[in-house]
């Protein structure tokens, strides 16, 4: 037996697709995987086979042709053929994880093309399909050009291509989001955005800090860390989340919920971390991310007692301070933090 690959369009109409299958049995073809694509000029059924040696490649073009097939690409295919499409897309997707640099050749994988040009202007000056051409915009700025020579390429192909180009772009994002971290003592941190996939190692980061640390951080109490709550700490509804890594390790996280135009920041750092610069970088990174998001201000609360928080927050800005018992609140305003129009910025030196 030897496996091929046959894709011919049909009528996109009850009963066409069947015909076309039994005409392929007939010849004892065995039908492994078949995808569908539909397309203005009716559906395009894209079939991997297991055919008799004695078979040939115009044999098979006559049983497609009897089976009410037209526009038949018909090639040899390798046993790699055998992952069907969404484990392929997956597969190439998981690459892409480790090395957003490789979108180019994971395209060419995807859509089995002969050749991958990319060119430094934005693709929108150019159609995005056609024919045997795909155009697709690189994340990194600049397009990708996909060429094949048979079969052409369908809608359905394009959205695939089009995913992987996003989930390259996500991980791009992702990565450019990342600040490097270095401290007096020469420690080399990174701070960025919380995943879902920080659950434990944010779990472990409260299991070794103390808990007057746990105390300084929830007021009320450190809670039950479910995996609700973690969740919540992670993925806020509205606002950011950010982790401090120390190789495998989060070592500090931070939060900002928002609520309309105002913003409440909250940070819990591990004991061994205290002092060392960290919450300092925290607060400067959320208090950026409230300008951009045009909030009006943000505010901390914090114990009367938290003397180390109290100094962090004067360290970043001038804000309005009160006390209600126990607890203390800053307000830092947002818009003080801007220049004037007509203000220039100092400048050291």
């Amino acid at each position: 037996m030897a496996l091929w690959r046959i894709r011919a369009t049909v009528e996109d109409r009850p009963g066409y697709l069947s015909v076309l299958t039994a005409s392929l049995a007939l010849r004892s073809v065995n039908i492994l995987a078949v995808q569908v694509h539909t397309t203005e000029d009716g559906a395009v059924d894209d079939f991997l086979v297991d055919a008799p040696e004695t078979l040939s490649e115009a044999d098979l073009r006559t049983a497609v042709t009897r089976g009410r097939g037209r526009d038949a690409f018909i090639a040899r295919a390798e046993a790699e053929g055998l992952a069907d499409q969404p484990t392929r897309a997956l597969a190439l997707a998981g690459r892409l994880v480790h090395d957003p640099d490789a979108l180019g050749e994971a395209l060419v994988a995807l859509l089995e093309a002969t050749e991958v040009r990319w060119r430094p202007e934005d693709p929108a000056v150019r159609p995005r399909l056609a024919g045997q051409r795909m155009t697709l915009a690189d994340p990194a700025g600049g397009s990708f050009e996909v060429l094949r020579g048979a079969p052409v390429f369908t809608p359905a192909e394009y959205a695939r291509a089009q995913a992987l180009v996003e989930v390259c772009g996500a991980l791009l994002r992702q990565n450019e989001e990342r600040i490097t971290l270095l401290l007096p003592d020469g420690a080399e941190l990174v701070i960025r955005p919380a995943t879902g996939d920080d659950a434990e190692a944010v779990r472990g980061l409260h299991e070794r800090s103390s808990a007057a640390t746990r105390q300084r951080r929830y007021l009320g109490g450190a809670p039950g860390l479910t995996d609700a709550r973690l969740r919540r700490l992670l993925t806020p509804a509205s606002g950011l989340a950010l982790v401090v890594e120390q190789g495998d390790d989060v070592v500090a996280m931070a939060n900002l919920l928002v609520e309309g135009d105002l913003g409440e920041v909250a940070m819990l750092v591990e004991d061994a971390w205290q002092r060392r610069g960290i919450g300092t970088a925290l607060l400067r990174h959320l208090l950026a991310y409230a300008e951009r998001a045009g909030l009006t201000a943000v505010v901390a609360h914090t114990g009367a007692d938290n003397v180390a928080m109290l100094r962090t927050l004067r360290r970043v800005g001038t804000g309005t301070a009160w006390r209600d018992g126990a607890m203390h609140s800053v307000t830092l305003p947002i818009a003080d933090r801007r220049p004037a129009p007509d203000e220039t910025p100092a400048t050291s030196g």
